[in-house]
């Protein structure tokens, strides 16, 4: 039964993938997790929390947690939103500085991914989790 479960086979490819990232990322304190919180932080920045758990598929309790490391680390800083009653996360230059420097760590990962996997099947993996991502699986 576990090896006809999308669910497993999931969780254990994401595992092992981030095994990878992390592994490649633990020179400057990061895991794959916390990266691509920065990225997306920094890509759309600053951004309140409700939206940000929606990118990120995430939460907001969930979101809060993986957030307090990286703001005590300096790496990111929540304001008070624009309408006063959220709130909002942003980059700081900090931040900016250990994603430029976690990127070639990140990029080395890809690399070593898609000489395993190869580069159009990757390319291929990357659009279907998209479109299971982008899926709202209706029950029963």
């Amino acid at each position: 039964m576990t090896e006809t479960c999308n669910c497993n086979a999931l969780r254990q490819a994401t595992r092992r993938v981030s095994q990878l990232y992390d592994q490649l990322l633990a020179p400057v304190g990061l895991r794959a997790t916390q990266f691509i919180l920065l990225v997306e932080v920094g890509r759309r920045g600053p951004i309140a929390l409700l939206p940000l758990s929606r990118v990120l598929i995430m939460d907001r309790a969930t979101l809060g947690h993986n957030l307090r490391p990286l703001e005590a680390s300096g790496y990111l800083v929540l304001s008070v939103g624009k309408d006063r009653r959220s709130r909002e996360v942003s980059l700081t230059k900090a931040g900016k500085k250990i994603v430029a420097e976690a990127k070639p760590l990140w990029q080395r990962a890809q690399a070593i991914f898609e000489a395993e996997i190869g580069s159009a099947e990757a390319a291929g993996l990357r659009t279907v989790l998209h479109r299971v991502a982008e899926t709202e699986f209706a029950e029963g």
